[in-house]
């Protein structure tokens, strides 16, 4: 079973970095939502951490912004090891 605590952290890096991703781009919510066709709202709660993203959510979102969500989710975990590296041990 994964380590909720370092899953968690994960999430949470990865909300970030989405956002990160979409303002290093120029681009808002609005225009994002279009290009992924999804509502502009799903993407705002991804970022604020409101509520958990699908994998199709995730893949979408991704696609739109021209990134690999390996890359992303590799990132995010890359932070949370560093930001506590003590969530990583199980």
């Amino acid at each position: 079973m994964p380590n909720d605590k370092l899953t968690g952290a994960i999430g949470s890096h990865v909300a970030c970095i989405l956002k990160e991703e979409r303002e290093k781009r120029g681009l808002s919510l609005k225009v994002l939502a279009r290009k992924a066709g999804i509502a502009r709202q799903t993407i705002s709660y991804v970022e604020k951490e409101v509520q958990s993203p699908s994998l199709d959510t995730l893949l979408r979102i991704t696609s739109a912004l021209g990134v690999d969500l390996a890359k992303i989710i590799a990132r995010a975990q890359k932070r949370a090891s560093k930001k506590s590296p003590l969530l990583a041990k199980p």
